[in-house]
């Protein structure tokens, strides 16, 4: 399997290094063998050979000097492509989208999608934006095309919170997903009911690197909204976009109101919620009081937690990180074993 990176960010590096440590047992246990042919990084530049890089070296050249093009020159090495040439032009079979996307208008990854798919290329990607603004479009070509199309680090990290209930959980109708599906938040209101004030729960959560420094995607619930879509149009098989998904952040609660609550035994949680009602999907994001007893209030911290209520198996919970450079990297795994399974 001959796999290009486009974007090799914290993300990327973090999938290159399980290439690396786990090559033996990706070999022994799966007969999988990912040659990395080419790395392209709008910042960090690009390289390509079509007999596969030394990934160890490139990951030392970007840690060194910040950019891939440092790599020694060797016969047939091509460096200075961009993102189109590579997902054109290189050998690769597997596109490995990694880039820094724009939630609202899913580019440049869905171009990037759109082209490897045209190319008969697999894609894997932890990118919201594509999955949330063109799933149908681009499950469609990649269906076209006979090629792959994954993206399970797109809701819950390396959690499969999409595998599960379309692989282990098969046969099942699911009425209701319901889940705490941003960390931020759900840490945010964790330090609330310890006593901590909103401003300084955010604050705390920043310095700990689980929130931005513009926090906004987050505490508004627009992060926990394009995950919901995705879970509504995948799982649930709802045709919604984000505008359809009624949202509110946790940014008019405030520390009475969390401990009002903790006194009735009730807990404050942003929740997605996505069911069937009349022959729709209709989604939501919002805060929620729960009982001290539901599975979900039970979760703290900067966990992420999903509920799937099934006619057969009945209420399914998993819970796991949501965020993470090794999860995240380890969720894109997830998929190049998979598409090992299905493909070869």
């Amino acid at each position: 399997m001959n796999i290009a990176f486009i974007g090799f960010g914290g993300v990327g590096q973090a999938l290159a290094k399980l290439l690396v440590e786990e090559k033996k047992k990706l070999e022994k246990l799966y007969s999988l063998q990912p040659v990395v042919v080419s790395v392209c990084d709008k910042k960090k530049g690009s390289v390509y050979h079509p007999e596969g890089l030394n990934i160890e070296k490139v990951l030392q050249v970007v840690n060194d000097t910040g950019n891939v093009e440092n790599y020694p020159n060797t016969p047939g090495l091509i460096k200075g492509w961009d993102s189109m040439k590579t997902i054109k032009n290189s050998n690769a079979d597997m596109i490995v989208e990694v880039t820094y996307t724009d939630v609202k208008t899913g580019q440049p990854a869905i171009d990037h999608c759109r082209t490897a798919f045209k190319q008969k290329k697999s894609v894997v990607t932890t990118n919201k934006g594509p999955v949330a603004i063109a799933y149908k479009e681009l499950s469609d070509l990649a269906k076209k095309n006979d090629v792959f199309f994954g993206f399970e680090g797109t809701v819950m990290s390396g959690t499969p919170a999409l595998r599960m209930p379309t692989v282990t959980l098969a046969g099942n109708d699911i009425s209701e997903i319901k889940g705490i599906l941003n960390g931020t938040t759900n840490f945010i209101l964790t330090e609330m009911e310890q006593g901590h004030s909103y401003e300084d729960s955010l604050l705390k959560a920043q310095k700990l690197g689980y929130a931005e420094a513009d926090p906004t995607s987050d505490v508004q619930g627009y992060d926990a909204r394009y995950k919901a879509v995705i879970l509504a149009n995948y799982i649930m098989g709802g045709e919604i976009v984000t505008e359809d998904v009624t949202c509110m952040g946790i940014t008019d609660l405030n520390e009475k109101m969390v401990q009002e609550a903790l006194r009735k035994k009730k807990k404050w949680k942003l929740l997605a919620r996505i069911k069937k009602e009349n022959g729709n999907v209709i989604a939501s994001v919002k805060p929620e009081l729960l009982d001290e007893n539901d599975p979900l209030a039970s979760v703290t911290g900067a966990t992420n937690a999903i509920m799937y209520d099934c006619d057969l198996a009945g209420p399914i919970f998993l819970s796991g990180a949501g965020a993470g450079l090794v999860e995240t990297g380890y969720s894109l795994l997830i998929d190049i074993i998979n598409y090992q399974w299905q493909y070869k």
